[in-house]
């Protein structure tokens, strides 16, 4: 997958987070490290191994979070993981 096509998917995925309604404190917590994380992802901010291995974890934990109640964002989500594997991530 080209470096665009991730960029239109992470974009897309970040157009959904923000349609999220009323959330949760925990649901709160990981849209926002979402968010943060798909923005570093945007800007091709460069993250050491161990950087990659918590986005990966965050991301993970958010599919869990998510499956039951926005299972269109949950995967979303593993679409991103997928694609970020494929690219060597």
């Amino acid at each position: 997958m080209e470096q665009q096509q991730l960029r239109e998917l992470l974009e897309t995925l970040h157009h959904e987070l923000e349609q999220v309604g009323t959330v949760d404190e925990k649901t709160g917590e990981i849209l926002s490290s979402l968010k943060g994380d798909i923005e570093k992802l945007v800007n091709e901010e460069a993250q050491d191994e161990e950087g990659q291995e918590d986005l990966v974890g965050r991301m993970n934990e958010a599919i869990d979070h998510f499956e039951e109640e926005h299972p269109r964002l949950s995967i979303m989500i593993q679409h991103v993981l997928d694609s970020l594997a494929k690219m060597g991530f």
